[in-house]
């Protein structure tokens, strides 16, 4: 099933994407109005929705409809770096982090006010930043809460996958030295188009990942290349620490990001953005001031 947020007449809604089009849910009838209440009461819900889904009107998608899978997080989304071989490889002796022990894996956090839609515009502002870089990656979705899981039964706790781009200020990441402020300007977490829920993803070790600017491909990679694993992500980030439905884990980007390009290349105002993953979807994000 792939569920979708959309604004309709200032209205938020659900809505069960298929290849004709959306489905509606209308608030009216009962169903839940946001994304938090849906992924509570997932399996109810989906046994209703299979019952009367031949009796809702199936509309055509109107991309400006769409907003973030989920608008408002209850948390900062949790983040992993360097968790692609190649894109370690490539920010090696850079400087942009310090090295971490071998089996713990670079973690950071985005800030709840970074939270963009699929085809919302990214915010651009040169005296706060001019190394605005990409970073397309598979972000996984908390359906049930959570702690200490054991990697052999994470992926039981995942309520769907979407899309992200963890868009990074990289001269203010460098000055701190640290993660937070150069990945929380706001709207600098693009994420959707909508969420594909567990059951139709078969192995999310094996999904393909691309990220254009201005339609030249950037990056691209398969998660097949990922240090740790979704199922190790999750564990790791459970230790000690509940998660809960609606949180949103970052599982890292591959090689070609903008900062280590000879000569460096940032996205600039007017820029045209596109972030895939296979059996997803993809986003398209404009670069303005």
């Amino acid at each position: 099933m792939r569920i979708g947020t959309f604004v309709i007449e200032g209205s938020t809604q659900l809505g069960i994407i298929s290849d004709g089009g959306v489905q509606y849910l209308v608030n009216s009838e009962g169903w839940p109005k946001t994304m938090i209440e849906w992924i509570a009461a997932a399996e109810e819900l989906e046994d209703r929705y299979r019952s009367v889904k031949d009796t809702i009107e199936v509309v055509p998608i109107d991309n400006r409809c769409l907003t973030a899978p989920i608008p408002k997080l209850l948390g900062n989304v949790m983040c992993l770096g360097k968790n692609y071989a190649a894109h370690a490889e490539e920010t090696a002796g850079t400087g942009s982090t310090s090295s971490v022990e071998a089996g713990y894996p670079l973690v950071f956090t985005k800030g709840t006010n970074t939270i963009n839609g699929p085809y919302g515009k990214i915010p651009y502002d040169s005296s706060v930043s001019s190394e605005i870089d990409w970073e397309v990656e598979l972000a996984v979705i908390i359906g049930r809460e959570c702690i200490n899981v054991d990697v052999d039964d994470a992926l039981s706790y995942v309520f769907g996958y979407t899309v992200l781009n963890d868009i990074s200020a990289r001269d203010i990441q460098f000055r701190h030295q640290q993660f937070y402020l150069g990945k929380s300007l706001d709207g600098s977490c693009p994420i959707g188009p909508w969420i594909v829920t567990s059951d139709e993803m078969d192995d999310p070790q094996y999904l393909d990942l691309r990220c254009w600017v201005n339609g030249e491909l950037m990056q691209e990679s398969n998660t097949s290349d990922q240090i740790y694993t979704v199922a190790e992500t999750i564990s790791i980030f459970s230790k000690g620490h509940t998660l809960v439905p609606g949180d949103v884990i970052a599982t890292g980007t591959p090689d070609g990001v903008g900062f280590v390009r000879q000569p460096p290349r940032f996205l600039v105002p007017g820029d045209v953005l596109e972030s895939e993953v296979e059996g997803i979807g993809r986003m398209r994000n404009v670069v303005g001031n």
